[in-house]
């Protein structure tokens, strides 16, 4: 791989890694704007739960699924340099996408009450929980149709090595429902419909953006129903079974919601904080690397180029155990001092803290592999393989779907078994993929005695160390705003700082150089 090949990969990652970073940092501000407003309340609960379910189904329709069957044979297209074929493939996709959408939010709308019943069972049998939760499905779930068309822009802009502005696009959604909570939501004598009104105004922003930019690459395409296109039934071939593999903790993670809908009141919202700080190292580094690997990869003739392939595909991994790790130990080790300074304010009791910090600390042993999961999918739809993945999905979420019940309900860990099941059943889908992969020879087994494995372990148990010896000088709950952000950040840069010196001296290169 040449020079430029090799810069424009960790270019692209860089901007992918900033713009998402920048975006989960609204992100977390959005959260602490609702929490704030509602708490771990009934409104909370409702609203985690009903915009899950679109944002399932965003999953299928977009990037999910969507874009792990589309980009690699829009690559293919793109790759033969005739514009007047990619153009006539992006057309008759972009006329099926609008048809299932309109047809499937139409379904949606006239029959809400029986997806709350399927997606949040233990709001249905309480008539106040269910009238608020129909109101606020049928406000939010058209944002479906809107984010599956921004998905479909990124897929095209992303083949086209424009990464930039897909990374920017959420951050349009968190400013739109930060504004919503904190100004208009207050003026509403039920405040959490200002919040699902936030969601869909900020779906018709996106879509704005992202024809604009299509406009300005010339790849705006005209809908056109052609079923008889090629290109299109080669995507349906891949689309289907990649529903459940593309979008598998996205599943996992509503069935969370599920069985968290029938424990007490707060769990879901416990189970949201939590897990939107594990989707905070998640978005900035695993689907940013995700993102940028599944083009790159799609682009590398496998069949005459397959060392390269094996070299991307090991770089990535590498990549998410570097960060993934760390990112583990310190949300273990300091999930109170997270929660209680992101969140403790408001509506959002010492009480919340706690449950919310025990479902974290679960979830972070999830993390590397939730992390992996972006990285090793890309390995098998790259080469149009979408059954592999599909089949390690189901057995996730069978298994998944078991330790939940077992966990929550028959151990009585609650929201905390729910989020062990989520982390067990991660380990084991990324294991499965793994052993996949090696049979196919697109693993490599080193010895564990390397400089690479050496220079996330001992860095990994230097910070350990540190935190857990400053555990004893700092009690985040006695602490006011400021000194637990003070606080926090002293832990945070001295970790970060720790981490980096000492895995760069023992790795013995930059990670630009690491990378490329």
């Amino acid at each position: 791989m040449n020079e430029y090949r090799r810069n424009s990969i960790f270019n692209a990652l860089s901007k992918v890694s900033l713009w998402t970073g920048l975006s989960r940092v609204f992100g977390l501000v959005r959260d602490i704007a609702t929490t704030s407003l509602l708490g771990a309340s009934v409104f909370h609960d409702i609203f985690v739960v009903t915009l899950k379910i679109p944002n399932l189904f965003r999953r299928f329709f977009a990037e999910g699924a969507f874009n792990q069957a589309f980009v690699p044979i829009y690559s293919d297209y793109h790759k033969q340099n005739n514009e007047d074929e990619s153009k006539k493939y992006l057309s008759a996709i972009f006329g099926s996408l609008l048809s299932i959408l309109f047809i499937f939010t139409l379904i949606v709308l006239l029959v809400t009450p029986i997806f709350i019943l399927i997606f949040a069972p233990g709001f249905y049998y309480d008539d106040y929980k269910k009238e608020i939760a129909i109101d606020l499905l049928r406000i939010m779930f058209p944002y479906l149709a809107l984010i599956s068309l921004v998905a479909f822009s990124s897929g095209i802009q992303n083949t086209h090595d424009r990464f930039s502005l897909p990374a920017f696009t959420p951050l349009i959604f968190n400013v739109c429902l930060i504004i919503a909570a904190i100004y208009i939501a207050p003026k509403f004598s039920i405040p959490v419909y200002a919040l699902a009104w936030g969601v869909l105004l900020a779906g018709f922003f996106q879509v704005l953006v992202h024809l604009v930019a299509l406009k300005k690459i010339n790849r705006l395409p005209r809908p056109s129903i052609n079923f008889s296109h090629p290109g299109l039934q080669k995507f349906f071939k891949l689309i289907f079974p990649a529903i459940l593999a593309g979008g598998v903790i996205q599943i996992n993670l509503l069935i969370d919601t599920i069985f968290a809908s029938l424990l007490q009141t707060g769990s879901p919202t416990w189970l949201y904080v939590s897990d939107r700080l594990i989707q905070f190292p998640m978005g900035i580094f695993a689907i940013a690397i995700g993102t940028v690997l599944l083009p790159t990869l799609s682009k590398i003739d496998f069949e005459t180029n397959k060392e390269s392939f094996i070299t991307e595909l090991q770089k990535g991994q590498r990549f998410v155990l570097l960060i993934g790790i760390p990112s583990l130990i310190g949300l273990y080790v300091c999930s109170v001092d997270l929660i209680s300074t992101i969140f403790y304010r408001g509506e959002f009791s010492f009480s919340d803290v706690q449950q919310s910090s025990l479902s974290l600390m679960a979830f972070s042993f999830g993390l590397p592999f939730f992390m992996l999961m972006k990285v090793l999918t890309p390995a098998f739809f790259s080469r149009k393989d979408s059954k592999t993945p599909m089949y390690v999905a189901i057995l996730s979420l069978f298994l998944n779907a078991f330790l939940n019940y077992f966990l929550a309900f028959q151990l009585g860990y609650g929201h905390v078994g729910i989020a062990i099941g989520s982390s067990i059943a991660a380990f084991v889908s990324v294991l499965v993929l793994e052993i996949i992969l090696f049979r196919d020879g697109l693993i490599k087994i080193n010895s564990p005695f390397n400089r690479f494995n050496f220079s996330v372990v001992i860095p990994s148990v230097l910070i350990f160390m540190f935190l857990s010896f400053s555990e004893q000088f700092f009690d985040f709950y006695a602490l006011n705003q400021l000194e637990r952000v003070l606080a926090l950040c002293f832990k945070v840069t001295i970790s970060i700082v720790l981490y980096f010196i000492f895995s760069r001296f023992i790795r013995g290169n930059s990670l630009k150089e690491f990378l490329n």
